[in-house]
């Protein structure tokens, strides 16, 4: 079964792209890679069941197992060694993706408070998009009376784009609302 919005991307973007950009071949047509869903749990380091909550609050809400991610180095005002759990990750390709991504931008983000759009200029300089969520609770698959804390997560969309305008780009024809520019 493929997701919906993968058959949006095929019919109605890639035309879209390749007709505006006049790409010579059909591999040069930017496309999602991968979508990373981050969430740092900086209480980790006095609780280690919040790392666990946390990571089955994102399993729960990417339907991927969360990885748990470790200190790369020692920084001594956080108190944190090298080694130490202090986050998790999800990493998710193809179908998934696009059914996490559909999810995102047509549930989730909605659900936002005073919600305007997202901001165009959390673009990397490479095409790819991140997007700073500041509480879980806004995916209805977690359940608000359960919810310890509220956490934030960052969400990475993996473009093929060479550029931000490219990547700018696909996102606005798949659904993303990004913010209009103020003039």
């Amino acid at each position: 079964m493929k997701a919906r919005l993968y058959e949006k991307y095929t019919n109605e973007v890639v035309p879209a792209l390749k007709e505006k950009h006049k790409y010579a071949n059909v591999h040069q047509i930017p496309k999602m890679e991968k979508i990373v869903v981050n969430m740092g749990v900086g209480d980790a380091l006095t609780n280690i069941k919040m790392l666990d909550t946390a990571a089955a609050e994102l399993t729960t809400i990417t339907g991927q197992k969360a990885s748990i991610r470790k200190a790369k180095k020692s920084i001594a005002n956080f108190k944190l060694r090298q080694g130490q759990p202090i986050g998790c990750m999800v990493t998710l390709r193809g179908a998934r993706m696009y059914e996490f991504y559909d999810r995102l931008v047509n549930v989730a983000l909605p659900r936002i408070r005073d919600f305007r759009g997202v901001p165009t200029r959390s673009f990397d300089g490479r095409g790819n998009y991140t997007l700073g969520l500041t509480e879980q609770i806004i995916f209805p698959e977690i359940n608000y009376d359960r919810v310890e804390k509220i956490r934030g997560m960052d969400v990475t969309l993996v473009t093929s784009a060479r550029t931000d305008e490219e990547g700018q780009e696909l996102l606005r024809l798949m659904n993303m609302p990004l913010r209009q520019r103020q003039t």
